[in-house]
Formats: structure tokens, sequence, C-alpha cells
């Protein structure tokens, strides 16, 4: 017995070390990649407002938006009060005894007649309630059903969400950077496991083309602005190469009657994730469709029958996705945007081609070597065939002929590549709601796996007509030239520095009120500083102005107040001198990074 487990464990020792020698450069990519990544999630301070909705939609519970005129949810209320007990028993008895009120009574129920507490005017909102918005407790911790009910009725599926809210309930009580970011960076480095997948397994260059690229895009802008988000697009992103990655697989095996679960689980992944993973698959399952017709006509059905099936399980799980795309304010604009025409296309392709040029391409300098390489490599081609022979080229092309041909044809595998990426590119630039670069973080991979197969194309070039020229190992080292200029000279998108300063600053004052005066939702900006102030009023100038004499303003005597962008400050000052007696003190912040002006006011 103990000779056999001795064997075992030499076994897997030795299988092991054999792993490590054989994947030795591919992990030393991954951690490199790694190291950068956690460098900016590091650096990242502030988020984006729809970052801290992430949080919320993941976190609070059955509560989809901070509305100030109701800061308790309808069913927020129902829970706590009719659902929730002393004991897990007695929760779970409420709980039997609601779903069958509601089974016989329907709307009459007492959970669908049920009704909350809704103020003629914004009210002020505590640190506790704030704090229970985005993050989770003991009672709220993995709650799969709140942000299933929150995410309903927003314009996107539940998957990410889901996700957030599982880190969110182990580090309970917490928000930070590193909570979203650290699932994020997980996914790039999948992604970026899958591009040298990719091109080990189905791309001539090989390995050392998949060690490009994986530098390529995981230090680029690109790369980072993807990890930095706290949104559904690195997963996104994740799952588009994942699809990628099953169908170059099932081309290359020729295996599309059976072992498709793991196609169908990934397209429902994908569709559950962001519903832009429809407009890259439209494009793939088209590639994957004419091939099939022209060389495999009999797999075609099973393959449609897959896909149907993903259709129908993603429908089935999330029925609210129709409504979203075809009815929400956002999927009808979408669909204006793509039937109308050609009018403004090329004003938004030019801004969204400058997104690319700066986050894959490195700007300037980045463009700029790559330019020099593929230039070089032509002036190359074009000297050395001049001064060759006619038929001397003749016959090596030919050869070079002969030599793909033994190769093998990788015409497919390029077309579910380019089409995937080029199609859904157009389509985004059309129907895209603002010049930003998420909506393209689907293909930023397959950018980066383009221009690295260029940058091989070129050097192969060079070593055909330069026969002292060697290029092994040099696409890897010319793949972090083009990166440097980024990690050295950019500073990558949603790292929002300098806001640490104001949260800190919140902290500081954290036994004061704070008045919030915005435009729009723009405090959602600012969620992380509100859970520190004692209580916080958010209203706009002409809620202010039109606003019942107020017992906080009355009885504070210090008051922090936070005015947001495009906010008449002199109004406001005006205001709370003439009808609270308050006088304006030292500015605490201005000009922050969200553009805020935060001041303290005093009696």
């Amino acid at each position: 017995m103990q000779n056999k487990e001795s064997n075992i464990k030499s076994f897997r020792q030795s299988k092991g070390k054999l792993f490590l020698k054989k994947n030795k450069w591919n992990l030393c990519m991954l951690a490199v990649i790694f190291l950068v990544g956690c460098f900016f999630i590091s650096q990242k301070q502030g988020y984006h407002m729809d970052e801290l909705l992430s949080f919320e939609l993941a976190n609070a519970e059955f509560t989809p938006w901070i509305v100030t005129t109701q800061p308790e949810g309808r069913l927020e209320k129902f829970v706590k009060n009719e659902i929730y007990g002393d004991s897990l028993g007695e929760t779970f008895a409420n709980l039997a005894e609601n779903v069958k009120d509601v089974l016989k009574n329907r709307g009459e129920s007492k959970m669908l007649s049920y009704k909350a507490d809704v103020y003629e005017e914004p009210v002020w909102i505590t640190a506790g309630q704030f704090h229970d918005y985005i993050t989770t407790d003991g009672r709220d911790s993995f709650n799969y059903l709140s942000v299933y009910f929150n995410v309903k009725d927003d314009n996107h599926p539940p998957l990410h969400f889901m996700t957030l809210h599982t880190v969110s309930s182990i580090f309970q009580g917490q928000i930070t950077p590193w909570m979203g970011c650290c699932i994020n960076l997980v996914l790039v480095l999948g992604i970026c496991v899958l591009l040298m997948k990719v091109c080990r397994e189905f791309l001539p260059e090989g390995e050392q083309l998949g060690w490009a690229v994986s530098i390529l895009y995981g230090c680029s802008m690109a790369g980072i602005a993807t990890l930095l988000l706290i949104r559904m697009y690195a997963m996104l992103t994740f799952f588009c190469m994942a699809a990628l990655y099953v169908h170059m697989k099932k081309r290359r095996t020729g295996q599309w009657e059976k072992q498709n679960k793991l196609l169908i689980f990934v397209t429902v992944c994908g569709f559950l994730t962001q519903y832009y993973f429809v407009i890259f698959m439209f494009f793939l399952a088209g590639v994957t469709v004419v091939y099939l017709w022209k060389t495999e006509k009999k797999s075609l059905f099973y393959y449609c029958r897959s896909m149907g099936v993903s259709a129908l399980f993603g429908l089935c799980i999330f029925p609210f996705s129709v409504a979203d795309v075809l009815y929400s304010e956002r999927g009808v604009e979408s669909v204006q945007n793509l039937g109308g025409g050609l009018s403004g296309f090329g004003e938004r392709l030019v801004h969204f081609l400058a997104i690319i040029e700066e986050e894959v391409l490195g700007g300037a300098v980045g463009l700029g070597i790559f330019l020099f390489v593929v230039v070089a490599a032509l002036a190359c081609w074009g000297i050395v065939s001049l001064m060759q022979d006619s038929e001397l080229a003749k016959v090596k092309k030919v050869e070079r002929k002969k030599e793909r041909r033994l190769r093998g044809d990788f015409r497919w595998e390029y077309y579910m590549i380019c089409v995937p990426c080029i199609g859904y590119f157009l389509v985004v630039v059309k129907i895209a709601p603002y010049y930003a670069d998420r909506y393209l973080m689907p293909v930023f991979p397959l950018m980066a796996l383009l221009l690295g197969v260029l940058l091989q194309k070129s050097l192969d070039v060079l070593k055909r007509y330069l026969k002292a020229f060697s290029h092994k190992g040099i696409l890897p080292v010319l793949a972090a030239f083009l990166v440097i200029p980024n990690l050295s000279m950019m500073e990558p998108a949603y790292l929002y520095e300098g806001y640490g300063v104001q949260e800190a600053m919140s902290r500081e004052y954290g036994d004061r009120a704070c008045l919030c005066i915005y435009e729009g939702v723009g405090y959602y900006q600012n969620l992380v500083e509100f859970t520190n102030y004692k209580e916080t009023l958010m209203v706009t100038e002409e809620e202010l102005f039109s606003r019942s004499p107020d017992k906080r303003l009355e009885n504070e005597q210090e008051l922090v107040v936070l005015m947001k962008n495009n906010i008449d400050q002199a109004a406001v000052e005006g205001y709370l001198v003439e009808s609270y007696g308050f006088e304006p003190a030292e500015y605490l912040v201005r000009e922050s990074v969200h553009q805020d002006t935060v001041r303290l006011f005093r009696k």
C-alpha cells in the first residue's frame, strides 16, 4: 500500500515538473502581466459612477436604485418586516407563509400590495444606509435572489453582478478597488491563456506569437483599462475569447455532433454577462455556418441546434433580456442608431479609431515602432525582389506554396478572428451610446492578436530575404518595446488618482452632516464618501431652493457642502446664508478628480 502511494506521489511530482518545464515561459509571461496588473490596481483610488452602481446592484438588498425620496425599497421593507425572523426556522416559516399567500391571493397578497415609505421631498440618508447599499453583512450575504431582482430593472444581465456579490459576501462590510479588480485580474489572465492557446494550437506562427500577443494585450492600456473598470466588460471579453477558442477547437477536431456542452455553457454565460456578446457571436456563428455549409453540411444541423439550445437556456434564465434589448431606453436607442443610416458614422469611426490607436497600438510611439518594422520589412522585400531573377522568384513562390500546403490551411482560423473583430467593431461604432473604450474591450485581444500576426509576418519577410537575419525570440521582445511607452508615459483610464484625498477628508469630517447638490445622478461617484458622513442630503439646485424649512439644517452648526460640476456655487452659498445663517468657511476640496467642490459652512 505504501509503495502504491509512493508511486502515485512520484508520478504527480514528475507530472508537475514536466508541466512547469513545458510551460515555464508561458508562466513567466503570466507572472509579468499579474505583477503589472497588481501595480495598477494598487494605484486605483476612485470609481466611475457605473462602478459604484455595480456594487449597489450587487449588494443593496432588493433596492436597485438609490431614490432620494424613498431610501428604503418596497420589497426591502417587506423582507425586513415580514420575512426575517429571530431564527432561521422562523424566517423559513415566514417565507413559506407568504409564498402561500401570493399563490392564493395574487395581487391582493400582502407582498404585492405592500407599500414603501415615499416622501414628498428628498430626505436625509444615514451613513449606515449608504454602507448597506454598497456592501453586504451577515444577513444579506450570498443573497443571489436580491441581485437577480435588482438587475431585472437594469439594462444588463446578472452574471457579473452575482460574481461581484460573491466577492462582497466573502469580504463583508468592505468596499475597495481590489474587490472588483481581482475578478478582472483573473479574467485578464484567462484571456491571455486563451490567446496563447489559440496561437500555439491553431496558428502557424506558434508559441512565440502567443507570448508576444499576451504582452501586447495584458500590458497595453487596453488590457489595463479592462482590468481597472469594475464592470462586466472583462468577463464579456473572456467569454468572447472562450467562444472563439471553442469554435476553433471544434473546427480542428470536427466534433460538431457531440461534446457541445462547453460550447453551450460558454455561449449562455456570455449572454448572461452582457448583451454585446450577441453581436460578437452573430459574426462568429456566421463564419462557422459558412464553413460548415462548404465543408461539413451534415454537422450544420448540430451546430445550429447547439446555438438554439444556448439561446433557449439564456432566455429561460433571464427572460427580462427581451425587454432590455427591445423596449428599454438604452435598447431602443441602440436599435435606432443601427437603423439610422450612415449619418454621423464617419465622426464616430474617427473617435473609436483614436481609442484603438491610443490603447491598443500604444499611442504615437508604439504606432511608430510598429510602422517602422512593417515598412522596413516591405522595403527589404521590394528591394530584394527587384534584384532577383524573375524565374528564380517564380521557383521560390512555388516552394512557398508547397511549404504552406504542408503546414496546413489556416484561412478559416483567420476568418474566425478577423470577421467577428471587424464586424463587432463596425456595429459598436454605429450603436454605442458614448465614445468609450469599454464597448471595444471584447475585441481588444483580437486586435492585439492581429497586430502580433502582422509583426510576425514582417519578421518572416526579413528572414526570407536577409539570410543572416534570425528572428527567434525577437517577437516577444518587440512586443515589450511596443508596450513600454504605455507603461512609462501614459496613465490608464479608471484610476481616478486623487480621490483618496477626498475620501480621507470625508472620514476626517465624518461627524458632520453633508449636503450634496448634484445634476442628474452624479452623486453615485461619491457613495464611498457618504458612508462616512453621519447623514447626507442629496438634492438638485431646484429641490434645494424650493425645499420646506429643514430642521437638520437649522440645528447644524457646521455643514459639509459638496457641489458637483456646473452647480451655481454663488447661488447655493447665498441660499444657505439667507435661509439658515451659514457662513462659507474653508474649502476642503477644490476641482477634484470628479470636478467636485467641497466646502465647510459654519454658523
